[in-house]
């Protein structure tokens, strides 16, 4: 305290001296001299980083009182400020700019205080992760996230809303950033080839579900899957297209390209005839809306905190985690449903046989569980939290997660004579106790499976 400037500044003399004094001590005179002071303390916020300590204030009002019981003549004026030498740092806000090597430094002291920073709150670290980004290398920062979302979740509501829920599935599912006017330029363009199938499908999306219905509109569904399609069936136009226009001085192409010929065949003719099929489209070829594609959607509207940011990260999500759940003959899907199937049999042989016995095949009773990834479960706030699960260490356990829930309902169907009607619904979704059983099966399964696993929605 010391240093402090109010201690360091002159006391001034009551007014007793020659008229020139008195004019330099004039209350015109000092009005002056603090307007000059307000100015300077508020472009440096000195005031707020000066302030004295109540020790100084205490010692200061001792002194003037002194002062005024020897000097009765005349009021003390109290002390100004002035601009000493020695005062505190400023802050950060007014301070220079440092050079790179500086904040290089100082980064590197922020991020081993964070990492030395004792019993701090998972929630906290959490979030400062997903605003902040990461303070050192990516692969390991990612890997503490998903450890984060596996063991101690996203905080959120009663309603299973949470602030940082969207950005965490963006960051997992690695989506790019894009503008709004993007998205509104496809908005801006209509009805996509798929547009009647697509409301053939949304007036029914999540009915019963009253979380769902208060917070997404039935107008913002469309929207976003209009959109989708219309992202989809331009992805599809450049692809037939593309070798024509690589080689658009030979009809038949090059020697290399004529192997292609379906491709070249399909280009040369018109090129919405495939993308007009929408849901009916066959074969290998990738649709731009199956039935379905509107439940598996919904989450990503109810999470997100626009509409922009649900169609990102949707778009990637079934163009780079699951596109064989899309594709015209939904090929990933089938797939998916042998593979429930196969791990039933490993995790648990007697429940497997018990239902094939039934001929309950997963196929019969798990079609809509893996196209939705269990959105099609309620309720919904457990099927966000699920999805958290999902999303940080893959969509594919998704039919572990199927296996998990028959695991639960495994005395109940063991002992009832016809399991299809306890199978045409599942039960409420338990997303914490599904994600123990999953991890727990998860050692269980071989690596060939496993790999199945992996590479079954490409």
């Amino acid at each position: 305290m010391t240093n402090s400037p109010i201690k360091q500044t002159p006391q001034l003399a009551p007014s007793t001296t020659t008229p020139s004094d008195h004019q330099l001590r004039s209350p015109k005179r000092n009005r002056g001299l603090r307007k000059l002071q307000s100015a300077h303390q508020l472009s440096s916020n000195y005031a707020a980083l000066n302030a004295p300590s109540l020790i100084s204030q205490q010692r200061q009002q001792q002194q003037r009182n002194t002062s005024s019981s020897h000097n009765n003549q005349a009021p003390q004026i109290p002390p100004l400020p002035t601009l000493s030498s020695h005062h505190r740092t400023r802050s950060n806000s007014d301070a220079v700019v440092p050079n790179a090597s500086s904040s290089a430094a100082a980064a590197k002291r922020l991020t081993a205080s964070k990492k030395n920073t004792p019993n701090q709150n998972p929630r906290e670290e959490l979030e400062a992760l997903v605003r902040q980004g990461p303070q050192g290398d990516v692969p390991t920062e990612l890997s503490r996230l998903r450890h984060l979302v596996l063991c101690e979740g996203l905080y959120a509501d009663s309603d299973g809303m949470s602030q940082i829920r969207i950005y965490v599935w963006l960051i997992l599912l690695n989506a790019p950033a894009i503008s709004t006017d993007s998205y509104l330029e496809l908005i801006r363009r209509g009805a996509s080839p798929a547009y009647s199938k697509i409301r053939n499908d949304t007036f029914r999306t999540l009915a019963t579900n009253p979380l769902f219905k208060r917070r997404v509109s039935e107008a913002s569904l469309i929207r976003l899957l209009n959109a989708v399609a219309w992202k989809l069936h331009d992805a599809k136009i450049e692809k037939l297209v593309e070798p024509t226009m690589v080689n658009a001085a030979n009809e038949r192409g090059s020697p290399e390209l004529q192997h292609a010929s379906p491709i070249i065949k399909h280009a040369q003719g018109p090129p919405t005839t495939t993308a007009t099929d929408g849901s009916e489209a066959g074969g290998t070829e990738p649709g731009i809306y199956v039935q379905g594609m509107n439940v598996l959607c919904a989450p990503f509207l109810y999470a997100a905190r626009s509409e922009a940011e649900a169609f990102v990260a949707f778009h990637g999500f079934i163009t780079k985690e699951c596109p064989g759940y899309v594709r015209g003959a939904m090929d990933g899907v089938h797939k998916g449903l042998a593979l429930v199937d196969k791990c039933l049999a490993i995790v648990d042989p007697k429940l497997s046989s018990y239902l094939q016995s039934k001929h309950m095949k997963a196929e019969l009773y798990a079609f809509a569980s893996v196209l939705t990834m269990c959105a099609c479960t309620p309720p919904l706030p457990e099927v966000l939290q699920l999805w958290d699960f999902l999303f940080a260490y893959g969509p594919h356990l998704n039919i572990l997660c199927i296996c998990a829930q028959l695991v639960i309902m495994r005395e109940t169907l063991l002992t009832s004579p016809s399991p299809t009607k306890l199978l045409r619904s599942f039960p409420p979704l338990q997303a914490k106790l599904i994600v123990e059983i999953t991890v727990s099966n998860l050692r269980k399964i071989p690596a060939d499976i496993y790999e199945e696993l992996v590479h079954h929605a490409e």
